[in-house]
């Protein structure tokens, strides 16, 4: 063939032992036409004579039975020294010789399913009975000595190596097997980051010394926040947990406004509640029980900022909502469902990203924010709001309805790029002010955006993400209209703030917790 023997490896002798048995016809079916004598155990080695190919079972081939319930199968010198023997090396030929040991020069093994294991029980001696150790000492032997053995992870890289067999007359060339050997090893990694993740989890252990994260590629994405950006998602998952039913490929500030949108949706209540997000920023949101009403307020609360922005329902969109949608230009369109005429009237719209997000959870688990090669960790701020999370601290009480649109405002401000202020009125926000250095520059787009964009009936409340460092704050938002404000306590004028909700007759109440979002 003109190439170098030291890069091509005929493949004499293959150990299979697989846990995910699909399409193992074809690749048995190669193996055997290229005179490839084939090892195996357990259930792989049943599967394999059922399919009627020749096979000599691992405890035949070393001499040894399986033992401990099948724990110790493949945990034999003769197993490991025919994979991790060098050929070219004249002491471990000896050694071979001398134990009657031959080389093994295919390694095919996927893992026990730990991972599904933990989708469909609790049971801890299921969990642990589902932790594969001869699997992954096989793979991390094969793979180590890349240079003489080929090692196969996954029924997805049979294809592969059938034609790297037929291109090669039997033989593998060492670019194959330098990358089936750097597949083989995240697989291990990813493994044992599963299994880890699991013991700290059950052991309550959220910051390990060592933390070692999981994740399946989804997809490449065109570019990230910038063209000259490049970009992917990953999930622990094999697909996201949403479902896109039309429209253009996500990009990466898709992707960041869906998770932003989603994150407020899904702290509403259940199927209510219109969220409308643009540069991962709510400007507009309304929890009204009527969803094209719903919609119609958060639209107004900022429409000019919604054109080109992402809208989320928390609820599924009927044939009416959809023509309201339709009315402006939107790039994502998320909803729990969509009606099938509500579908055929947002296809219309052939770039229009729709989402299906009904089996999309926020959960409460660790958010990770990296720079460089450091990760800052910290568990998510998705804690639902009661009233007994807060102290009604002026001498004016809120009633029911204020303190109803406050909860709102509140929860709808944690979602706010800090500095943050949010104006609501009949729990749907009517100005929005995000992301400024100072509280006050804050106060005030909030109050610009309501005086742009509405004309009101009702009490105005306000929700401000941290304390009041000075009266102004506060002051400038009473001014404008506001009847009853909500801040955390903390900053060394708390008396002042309440002196002036007092002299003002305005509605006070102090939340027990802060909620930043840089």
């Amino acid at each position: 063939m003109g190439t170098n023997k030291n890069i091509m490896k005929k493949i004499k002798k293959a150990l299979i032992s697989i846990s995910d048995k699909k399409n193992l016809k074809d690749l048995l079916y190669i193996l055997t036409k290229s005179k490839i004598e084939l090892i195996s155990s357990g259930g792989t080695y049943k599967k394999i004579k059922r399919l009627k190919f020749k096979c000599l079972e691992v405890s035949e081939y070393t001499h040894s039975p399986e033992i401990l319930d099948g724990r110790v199968k493949t945990l034999h010198p003769k197993i490991h020294a025919g994979i991790l023997s060098k050929r070219n090396n004249t002491s471990h030929k000896n050694d071979l010789k001398n134990n009657n040991f031959e080389e093994i020069d295919l390694v095919i093994v996927n893992f026990y399913p730990f991972e599904k294991t933990l989708e469909q029980t609790t049971n801890h001696i299921k969990i642990i009975e589902n932790i594969d150790v001869g699997g992954p000492t096989m793979v991390r032997a094969a793979a180590k000595n890349y240079n003489d053995v080929t090692v196969i992870t996954s029924p997805n890289q049979y294809e592969e190596l059938i034609n790297e067999i037929k291109k090669n007359n039997g033989c593998t060339s060492l670019e194959f097997r330098k990358k089936m050997s750097s597949e083989a090893f995240s697989e291990t990694a990813y493994y044992d980051a599963v299994i880890a993740n699991y013991f700290n989890k059950i052991n309550q252990n959220i910051f390990p010394k060592k933390k070692v994260i999981y994740a399946n590629l989804i997809e490449k994405l065109r570019y990230g926040e910038n063209p000259h950006q490049e970009s992917a998602i990953y999930s622990k998952n094999s697909k996201l947990n949403i479902d896109q039913v039309h429209g253009k490929q996500l990009s990466y500030n898709n992707y960041n406004d869906i998770f932003s949108a989603l994150t407020i949706s899904k702290s509403l209540p259940n199927n209510l509640g219109t969220v409308i997000v643009k540069h991962a920023n709510p400007c507009g949101v309304s929890v009204h029980k009527n969803n094209l009403k719903s919609y119609r307020f958060a639209l107004a609360s900022d429409p000019v900022s919604a054109f080109g922005g992402i809208v989320s329902c928390n609820y599924k969109i009927n044939k009416s909502l959809a023509f309201e949608l339709n009315k402006i230009f939107l790039e994502v369109i998320i909803a729990n469902g969509f009606d099938s005429e509500a579908l055929k009237i947002l296809k219309k719209k052939k770039n229009l990203r729709i989402i299906d997000a009904s089996n999309f959870v926020v959960k409460d688990l660790v958010n990770f924010n990296s720079v460089n090669e450091s990760i800052l960790a910290q568990s998510e701020d998705i804690k639902k709001f009661t009233p007994k999370d807060f102290k009604i601290v002026s001498k004016k009480k809120p009633n029911k309805s204020q303190l109803k649109n406050l909860i709102f405002a509140f929860n709808v401000c944690r979602y706010v790029k800090s500095n943050s202020i949010v104006l609501a009125c009949q729990e749907a926000t009517v100005g929005i002010g995000s992301g400024q250095p100072s509280r006050l520059d804050s106060c005030q787009i909030a109050i610009d955006k309501m005086n742009k964009f509405q004309n009101l009936k009702g009490d105005i409340v306000a929700a401000s993400d941290a304390f009041f460092p000075f009266v102004d704050g506060i002051e400038k938002l009473v001014q404008s209209g506001v009847s009853a404000v909500i801040q955390p306590s903390g900053s060394i004028r708390d008396k002042e703030i309440i002196k002036f909700a007092n002299q003002t007759n305005t509605v006070l109440i102090f939340s027990k917790t802060r909620h930043f979002r840089h």
